[in-house]
Order: structure tokens, then C-alpha cells, then sequence
């Protein structure tokens, strides 16, 4: 039996793609209001979290009214919210506008027993996902000098495949030395990312990996070519034990996306 007092609750939202203006619509739906229907599902639960970790290409539109709106949503929030970047981030104007009151871009967090880190797996003005030599040496510098803390990593791209050939074009191109890295250190017990619009569970020994659905519109999963398909927008959940346990849930919105566009063009990655 695992004590509920010796956990780390953690929500995981991810692809929110919000749009400059709140009205916008992509692929015929909008993307905004998905993010806060999944917002208000996950808080009217009654379900505790310690912190919600937001797993990239927080906005599609990368512009400041874009990030402005979604810093006003998450400033309602109780709890730390912690934000990183993906390959439609600009990771300056984040940095410019999810830096207050609740909200961050921090790269590491501390909490009881655990540490959360976080990357940015980002190839500018590319889809693909790389980890830099810096965000390497930072990783690893947060590892070796806290031993003591039972560790989460999140990035934005995902590092085992999803077998959508189309997808795995864009795995983190160092995966290999990142997941080497990790295995150095065996108190990194979870790596979870966003990316891939689907739910994701693999296990590398006693790493575990989990990637997660996106608060709007959904990829097919093992498909050849880009492909949607109409599946509910989600999240997350992850209690992480002190004994190193770890449970983790996907909750859906009750409908799925009736209204998307499966024909339009004009988005891949």
C-alpha cells in the first residue's frame, strides 16, 4: 500500500496550440476552448495536484497576444505551473510572458522529494526535436549535484518511437545520448513529453516513458502519413511514490471532436 501523503501529484497538459486570437479556429475547431474545457474537467474533479507541467507548442501562433491570453487563463490556477517549450514556441516571448505570479518557465523544481526537470528539445524553425549540448551539461549538472531526489524529466519531443513513420521522423535526433545520460543516474524514474498528439507508454528498464494526447485535435496512431482522427482532446494525471512507484491515467473530454477537418491541409508536425 502506498502512502497518499508521501506523493507528488502531477497534471500533464500538453499541445494546447492556442491561436492569436481567441475566436480562431484550426482544422475547424477551436483550439482555445478545448484548453479550457480540459482546464475545468481536470479542477472540477476534486482530484489533488501538486503541480501542472505544460509540455509544449503551448501556443500555434507564436506571438505575443497568443502567450498574454495564456498566462490569463493559468494565473487562476492553485497551483505552480510549470511551462516548456515546443518546435511552435518562441521560447523569448514564453520567457517574457510565463514568468509570474504561479507561472513559470523554470528549468528545475524542487518539491519535497522529487525534482522536476525541464528541456527544451526545440530545433529552431524545424519540427524535429534535438537536445543541445548546454541543455546536456544542465541536465547533468542537476542530476550528479541532487542524488536525493527522485526525478521526473520532461521535454517536449519524445525519445522512443511511436512507430507513425511520419512522427518518428521527428524523435529527438540524440535520443540515444540523452536516454544514456539518463541511465547513468538511477533515481530518474519518469521522462514525460508532448509532441505526438497521443497516448504513449514505454519502459527502458526501470525508466519509465510517457507521452500524452493533445487538449485539441489527435494524430492516428502507427500511421504511415500524417493522418488525424477525431478522438476526445486530454491529459494526464501522474502520482509519482516516494518509493519510487508511479501511476499515471489519460482522462479524455467526454465527446469526440465531431467538428474537426480530416481533409484540411496545411498541418503536419
Amino acid at each position: 500500500m502506498h502512502s497518499v501523503a508521501q506523493t507528488l501529484a502531477v497534471l500533464q497538459i500538453s499541445d494546447i496550440h492556442l491561436l492569436k486570437e481567441a475566436y480562431h479556429k484550426m482544422l475547424g475547431i477551436n483550439t482555445e476552448y478545448y484548453f479550457l474545457e480540459v482546464l475545468r474537467q481536470a479542477f472540477s474533479e476534486g482530484t489533488h495536484y501538486d503541480v501542472l507541467l505544460l509540455t509544449g507548442d503551448l501556443v500555434q501562433d507564436a506571438c505575443e497576444k497568443s502567450y498574454q491570453r495564456l498566462s490569463q487563463h493559468l494565473q487562476f490556477l492553485p497551483i505552480p505551473v510549470i511551462c516548456l517549450p515546443g518546435n511552435h514556441d518562441n521560447v523569448a516571448l514564453m520567457e517574457q510572458s510565463l514568468n509570474s505570479g504561479n507561472v513559470s518557465c523554470q528549468k528545475q523544481y524542487l518539491i519535497h522529494n522529487w525534482q522536476i526537470i525541464s528541456l527544451n528539445s526545440q530545433i529552431p524553425k524545424g519540427p524535429g526535436g534535438y537536445l543541445e549540448e548546454d541543455e546536456l551539461i544542465m541536465l547533468e549538472d542537476y542530476l550528479s549535484n541532487n542524488p536525493q531526489y527522485l526525478t521526473i524529466v520532461a521535454v517536449h519531443h519524445h525519445c522512443t518511437l511511436t512507430h507513425s513513420e511520419w512522427m518518428d521522423t521527428m524523435i529527438i535526433g540524440n535520443r540515444e545520448r540523452f536516454l544514456n545520460l539518463l541511465a547513468r543516474y538511477p533515481q530518474v524514474k519518469l521522462v514525460i513529453h508532448g509532441h505526438i498528439h497521443q497516448e504513449l507508454e514505454e519502459r527502458i528498464d526501470n525508466l519509465l516513458i510517457l507521452g500524452a494526447p493533445s487538449t485539441c485535435f489527435q494524430f492516428t496512431p502507427k500511421s504511415y502519413n500524417f493522418s488525424l482522427d477525431q478522438t476526445a482532446p486530454g491529459y494526464r494525471e501522474i502520482r509519482f511514490y516516494a518509493d519510487g512507484h508511479i501511476e499515471s491515467t489519460v482522462k479524455r473530454l467526454p465527446n469526440d471532436l465531431y467538428e474537426l477537418n480530416l481533409n484540411e491541409p496545411g498541418y503536419a508536425d
